[in-house]
C-alpha cells in the first residue's frame, strides 16, 4: 500500500520505526562507543528504542559503554521522544519556512493525543517554548547540585542530561546506580520530581494552566482537571504506601532519618508512574511494594505527555463509571460535566487491550526466561509498557528473544495500545442491521 494511503495511525508507527532504525545505526557506529567497548546491533536497537520511547531500560551501562558522542545521540533521541517525532520534525520544517499540510497536522494531533488539529502550529510553538524553559530551569538547579562534586563543564553537562532525561520521563542516568547516591539531597530530589511531574502531566494541561493564570480562559478543561486530580491522588497514595511498606526495610529507607524517608517516598511515588529514576535499590523492595509499583507504572502519565501507561484520565473515567454504577447513576458526571459513552468505550478498550497485551508478553518472557521469577518478569514488562524504565536488575540478563519482546512493548507503550489497535483496523464498521437486545448475567 502506498504511504500516502496509509491511515494516520500507521503513518505514525512508520515514522517512529524509521527514527529507531536511524538512531540504532548511529549508536552502533564506533564513534558512539568508548575505546575498547562494543555492542551488538540488537543492543543498539534496544537502547535507542528505550530512548525514543522515553523508557530508560538498558542492557548496558551508558556511563561506561557510550562515548560522549554516543551519550549526545542518546540525549537527542530522548528529546525527540519527549517532544514527539512528528512534533520535532514539524518544528524543523517550520524553522525553514515550510507550511504544514492538513495530513501533517493530523499526524501531530494523533501523536500528541490532541483534541483538534486546527491550532496545531501555535501549539507546537508553545510546546517548544515550554519545554526549553522548564528544562533550562531544571538544568540550572541540577548543575548547582553537581558542582559540589564535579568541575564546572562536567557539572553543566550532567545537569543538562539529567534535566532533559527527567522532563522527558526517560529515566536514563549517567551514574551506574542511577540516583541512589542522592537520596538525601533535597535539591536533587525536588528538582527531578518537578521535572518529572511537569513532563508527565501533559502539554495540554500545562498550556491550560498557563492560560488560566493569564486569564485567557475562565476555567480549566475537563481533561486538565481530571489529569491533575488523578495525578495528585496517585502521587499521594504512592508516597504513603511506599513510606509504610518500606519504613522498616533496612536495605531501602529503614536506616534513613524521618525526613529522608518522606523525601525518598515522595520521589519514588513520582518517578514510578512515568520516569524510572530511583534513589533506593529496586532489588531490595518488598513484594507488596513491587506489586504497588506495577499498578502505578501500568496507569502511567497523563495524555499528551512524555510518559506512557494507560494514562491517568483513562483510569479516572473508568473509576467515575464504576462509582456511577454503584450509585445507580444514568450518566458519568464530573465537575458539572457529562462524559460521553464513546469516551468510556475507548477507556475500557484501552484497559482491556493493555491488560491482555501485558499478560501475554509476561507469559511469553517467563516461558523464554525459565530461571527468572514471575515478579521480576512482570515488573520488567509493565515497566516497559508504561515506558517507566525501573527494573529489578534483570534487563541485561534477558535473552535476545526476550529483548525483542521488550522492545516491541516499549514501542507500543509509547505510542499507545489504541494507536496500534486503530492501525490494525483502519475503518470504523457501521452496522446497518441491529439485532434484538437480550440481557446477560454478569457479576
Amino acid at each position: 500500500m502506498p504511504i500516502k494511503k496509509l491511515s494516520f495511525s500507521r503513518k505514525l508507527i512508520l515514522v517512529f520505526f524509521t527514527a529507531i532504525v536511524l538512531g540504532s545505526i548511529l549508536l552502533y557506529m564506533p564513534f558512539s562507543l568508548q575505546e575498547g567497548q562494543s555492542i551488538s546491533f540488537l543492543t543498539a536497537i534496544f537502547t535507542i528504542t528505550s530512548a525514543i520511547c522515553v523508557t530508560g531500560l538498558s542492557v548496558i551501562d551508558i556511563s561506561k559503554v557510550l562515548s560522549f558522542q554516543g551519550q549526545l545521540i542518546l540525549l537527542l533521541f530522548i528529546q525527540l521522544g519527549g517532544l514527539g517525532v512528528m512534533t520535532f520534525s514539524s518544528l524543523f520544517f517550520l524553522l525553514i519556512g515550510k507550511k504544514m499540510s492538513y495530513k501533517e497536522r493530523e499526524l501531530i494531533k494523533e501523536e500528541r493525543n490532541a483534541e483538534s488539529s486546527g491550532e496545531i502550529v501555535d501549539f507546537i510553538k508553545k510546546i517548544v517554548i515550554i519545554v526549553l524553559s522548564i528544562e533550562i530551569i531544571g538544568a540550572f538547579f541540577l548543575t548547582l547540585e553537581f558542582l559540589k562534586e564535579f568541575e564546572f563543564t562536567k557539572a553543566i553537562y550532567f545537569g543538562i542530561f539529567h534535566s532533559i532525561s527527567a522532563f522527558c520521563n526517560a529515566g536514563f542516568s549517567l551514574f551506574s546506580n542511577n540516583l541512589e547516591n542522592y537520596h538525601g539531597s533535597v535539591l536533587m530530589n525536588m528538582t527531578i520530581a518537578y521535572l518529572i511531574i511537569l513532563g508527565g502531566i501533559g502539554f495540554s494541561v500545562i498550556n491550560s494552566v498557563l492560560m488560566a493564570v493569564r486569564r485567557d480562559v475562565k476555567r480549566f478543561t475537563l481533561t486538565s482537571k481530571v489529569a491533575i486530580l488523578v495525578s495528585m491522588f496517585l502521587t499521594f497514595i504512592g508516597m504513603v504506601l511506599f513510606f509504610l511498606l518500606e519504613y522498616k526495610n533496612p536495605t531501602t529507607i529503614g536506616n534513613l532519618t524521618f525526613i529522608d524517608k518522606v523525601l525518598s517516598s515522595f520521589f519514588q511515588s513520582v518517578t514510578t508512574r512515568t520516569a524510572g529514576f530511583n534513589t533506593v535499590p529496586m532489588v531490595a523492595l518488598k513484594p507488596a511494594t513491587i506489586f504497588m509499583f506495577c499498578i502505578l507504572m501500568f496507569i502511567g502519565a497523563s495524555p499528551g505527555s512524555t510518559g506512557g501507561g494507560i494514562k491517568t484520565t483513562t483510569i479516572g473515567v473508568i473509576v467515575l463509571y464504576v462509582i456511577g454504577v454503584v450509585q445507580g447513576r444514568e450518566h458519568i458526571n464530573v465537575f458539572n460535566r457529562r462524559i460521553s459513552w464513546d469516551i468510556l468505550n475507548r477507556a475500557l478498550a484501552i484497559l482491556v487491550i493493555s491488560i491482555i497485551y501485558v499478560s501475554i508478553i509476561t507469559m511469553l518472557v517467563m516461558t523464554i526466561e525459565d530461571g527468572i521469577s514471575f515478579e521480576k518478569v512482570a515488573f520488567e514488562v509493565v515497566s516497559a509498557f508504561g515506558t517507566v524504565g525501573l527494573s529489578l536488575g534483570v534487563t541485561s540478563d534477558l535473552s535476545p528473544l526476550s529483548q525483542i519482546l521488550i522492545i516491541v512493548t516499549m514501542f507500543i507503550g509509547r505510542l499507545g495500545p489504541m494507536t496500534f489497535a486503530l492501525a490494525l483496523g483502519e475503518k470504523k464498521i457501521k452496522q446497518s442491521l441491529r439485532y434484538p437486545k437480550e440481557n446477560i448475567l454478569v457479576g
